[in-house]
């Protein structure tokens, strides 16, 4: 056997291993986990968690979650808390603690500051007799299945269990409170994730910026208002200020026989495709290329039908969709 086929094997097993224990971690999920979830939206401050070592690098990552998806949440490092941290706690807060064993000395501080001032426990632990879960008012535990390195030594299987709680808290949480993808993009405003979460009103063009022209007007006259606004079409409106239809460069070859003695209404295509402005640009993006076009007027059913921006393929792509 070579040296790839060796790593190979390891890695699979490791996966394989991981896999099996997140199965019988979801099998054993019981009333605790919903104890949990109603702990935390009872909770009138916020969510501290705290762990040392690895339990702690997982506790920052289910920390941030939590925060991003609704339920305000920070880490606190347990030697820090032992040296003045401990005043980020107040009451209405819940704390939990992490620790595998359930016996790190670094937590002790904590838990006894929880118990004095009565802030609510949740401890996340594979060992129910351990010091930690004995202090805890609510109990999180993870099976005991070893860990990937065969040895017991490494941190695999335990942290991604521990991984898979917080993620399961998360966004049991978030769905309770129908926390939504537009809600979920004002914690993410920024890079890639604030792109796909961008609303067709943040990549809009609107105001002046906007190729508006009557029914009644001459194609001559609509021709320069395409010419002038540089997106190519043109948006056709009726009498009471609706967006009736959309003139397109395949539109201007379908009737360029006498083109220039037509009328916009004349020549326009009615009932044109259009998006809302509190729609996901996402959305927007699929409407164009199911359609194969390149652009979108925006209109709000709730405003008369009038046209109040439009949206270019092209702002798309700028803002990383696509």
């Amino acid at each position: 056997m070579t040296d790839t086929d060796k790593f190979l094997v390891t890695a699979r097993q490791v996966i394989t291993d991981e896999a099996k224990a997140l199965n019988t971690l979801a099998e054993g999920l019981d009333g605790r986990f919903a104890e949990a979830v109603q702990l935390i939206l009872q909770a009138k401050g916020r969510i501290i968690i705290s762990g040392i070592g690895k339990s702690g690098h997982i506790g920052h990552k289910i920390a941030a979650t939590l925060a991003s998806t609704g339920t305000p949440a920070y880490f606190v490092h347990p030697a820090e808390a032992s040296h003045g941290d401990l005043g980020m706690l107040s009451e209405g807060d819940v704390v939990l603690a992490i620790s595998n064993s359930g016996e790190a000395p670094e937590l002790a501080n904590l838990l006894i500051f929880t118990r004095r001032f009565g802030i609510p426990l949740i401890g996340l632990s594979s060992k129910m007799d351990s010091t930690l879960m004995k202090q805890a008012d609510v109990h999180l535990q993870i099976p005991s299945l070893g860990e990937a390195c065969g040895f017991g030594m490494v941190p695999s299987i335990s942290t991604t269990l521990t991984l898979a709680i917080g993620d399961a808290l998360a966004i049991a949480l978030m769905k309770h409170r129908n926390f939504r993808p537009e809600n979920f993009r004002d914690f993410h405003p920024g890079g890639k994730l604030g792109a796909q979460l961008s609303k067709v009103r943040d990549l809009m063009h609107a105001r002046d910026a906007l190729p508006l022209v009557t029914e009644d007007t001459p194609m001559s006259d609509a021709l320069i208002e395409i010419s002038q606004k540089g997106f190519g079409v043109a948006g056709v409106t009726s009498a009471d200020g609706a967006l009736a239809g959309i003139i397109t460069d395949g539109d201007l070859r379908r009737h360029m026989d006498g083109l220039l003695d037509k009328s916009a209404a004349e020549v326009m295509t009615a009932n044109p495709a259009s998006i809302a402005p509190g729609a996901m640009a996402q959305e927007a993006v699929a409407v164009m290329n199911q359609r194969k076009i390149t652009c979108l007027f925006v209109v709000d059913p709730d405003n008369g039908g009038k046209a109040e921006g439009l949206l270019h393929i092209h702002d798309c792509l700028r803002a990383g969709l696509g």
